[in-house]
């Protein structure tokens, strides 16, 4: 296996050391140490916030061309080095090789997106009710943004959140995660390639100390969040109390809805691809199936017999499609779930059990339990693991009450040939985004990513409603 790197923080231009304190493992062979980090105690992260500020004067004016093209070159380097870093993403976070590789394809577009984006920060000019007074408003950027981002997606969610903040003339100070630190470091190292100048990007690696010291420094103008609900919570008060710009995705609990008239075949991948692939650790995950009862026995048959087909295996196996979890802890939660669901009297069809693989590694078959009902543990809180949970519902009108419920509301999914359904659906689903005979999981890079309810707070990410977050607007009167 390859050797293990030794990671530093990204402070102002410069790689910094310190002790190590963060060691990341594979998932897939627990005996191979991918990378060793800092655990910041706060005080690399006051400097690194230090240096956007200083930097940020002069980034925030620059032509936008430039940032344009610091972007676009970062991009390019990270889609000629898709296969590699892809790998390394795998190996790290334990998602199969085509996943990882996907992911990094993901990034480097999200890059060229926002380079294109850096040139078209756009105002308006409306007509003033006074003669003699034309009114303007110009889109500005806020200052130094701190980004807190997951293990799950350990390069495409700190490049969506980092290529807006920087195309809009922001400058950065990125705390990954310290599941994946490797991947994280690796398109810090890009982006340093790619010319962005001292100061403007920082990378810091820690845990709480350092998360507290960027959320409650008042020289950081805004913080984009994505993990659980109780971090988030405690970031949002933190935040609230010093005025600072805020913007969190927290989850789902994604309800698929199958109905009698589905296109069969396509419903049943739509719930297996959405609840196990990526091993079920996306916010996106079809976590809750509910499906109507004229096909109930017949749906759940199905899916367990392609659920037991999946081969579980090391990430870097070109046969495996589904990869460990990430760590002993995500494992650990998604058997604890298995066995409340089965004290409530949910029924475990597939999978379910610990696998022992040739490499030591937090391989878990993947978990089908059905007969399950909506006032379950199991499917009201997010479990982040290869375990679907499948509930049989009357008709549409419950499908959709069911689906209504909890206090998540990221994404949902219909699987109908009736476009009244399907239009009722999109227009009454408490949920940010919605699939028609697609699996919840799975969206584009240049279109808004959010949901409702305890999912979000505050703007959109991605896409062209990133602006919003990541600018301010200024109106302007002149007498002329």
């Amino acid at each position: 296996m390859s050797d293990t790197l030794t990671l530093k923080h990204f402070i102002g231009g410069e790689w910094v050391g310190g002790e190590a304190g963060i060691e990341s493992l594979n998932p897939s062979d627990t005996l191979d140490v991918v990378a060793v980090a800092p655990n910041d105690d706060g005080a690399a992260t006051r400097d690194a916030i230090a240096a956007a500020q200083a930097a940020f004067p002069s980034w925030s004016q620059v032509s936008p061309e430039l940032r344009s093209d610091v972007l676009d070159k970062a991009g390019t380097l990270i889609l000629e080095r898709r296969e590699a870093l892809g790998r390394l993403l795998s190996r790290e976070e334990g998602k199969t090789v085509p996943e990882g590789i996907g992911e990094v394809t993901r990034a480097g577009r999200i890059f060229k997106f926002f380079a294109g984006e850096a040139l078209r920060r756009s105002g308006t000019t409306v007509d003033s009710t006074r003669l003699g007074v034309e009114a303007a408003t110009y889109r500005e950027p806020v200052g130094v943004f701190g980004l807190i981002t997951p293990w799950n997606f350990p390069i495409a969610i700190p490049a969506w959140k980092a290529a807006p903040a920087l195309a809009y003339g922001n400058t950065v100070v990125l705390k990954s995660a310290s599941l994946t630190p490797a991947i994280a470091s690796a398109m810090t190292a890009i982006l340093a390639e790619a010319g962005v100048p001292k100061g403007v990007f920082n990378h810091v690696f820690g845990g709480s100390k350092s998360g507290d010291a960027l959320v409650g420094d008042p020289r950081v103008a805004g913080i984009s969040f994505t993990g659980s609900q109780s971090v988030g919570a405690g970031i949002a008060k933190k935040a609230a109390e010093r005025q600072a710009r805020l913007q969190m995705e927290m989850g789902g609990k994604n309800p698929l809805v199958v109905l009698d008239d589905a296109d069969f075949d396509r419903a049943v991948m739509c719930a297996l691809d959405g609840a196990f692939f990526a091993s079920g650790q996306r916010c996106t995950a079809s976590s809750r199936v509910l499906v109507t009862e004229g096909i109930y026995d017949r749906f759940i048959a199905a899916l367990a017999e392609k659920a037991r087909a999946l081969r579980v295996g090391h990430a870097l196996d070109a046969n495996t499609q589904i990869g460990p979890v990430a760590s002993q802890g995500q494992l650990d939660t998604s058997l604890r779930y298995l066995e409340i669901a089965a004290k409530e009297g949910g029924r475990l069809v597939a999978g379910g059990d610990p696998l022992k693989l040739e490499t030591p590694g937090y391989y878990l078959a993947p978990a089908l339990l059905v007969d399950t009902t909506a006032d379950m543990r199991v499917n009201c809180e997010e479990i982040f693991g290869p375990v679907g949970s499948v509930m049989r519902v009357k008709d549409y009108e419950e499908a959709l009450a069911i689906a209504n419920q909890g206090e998540f509301g990221l994404s949902a999914g219909i699987c109908t040939t009736s476009l009244k359904h399907a239009h009722h659906f999109v227009r009454h689903v408490r949920a940010g985004m919605t699939m028609t005979n697609l699996p919840t999981a799975g969206v584009d890079y240049h279109v808004p990513f959010g949901g409702t309810r305890k999912s979000s707070f505050g703007p959109r990410e991605q896409g062209a409603a990133a602006i919003e977050f990541y600018t301010l607007i200024k109106t302007s009167y002149t007498w002329v």
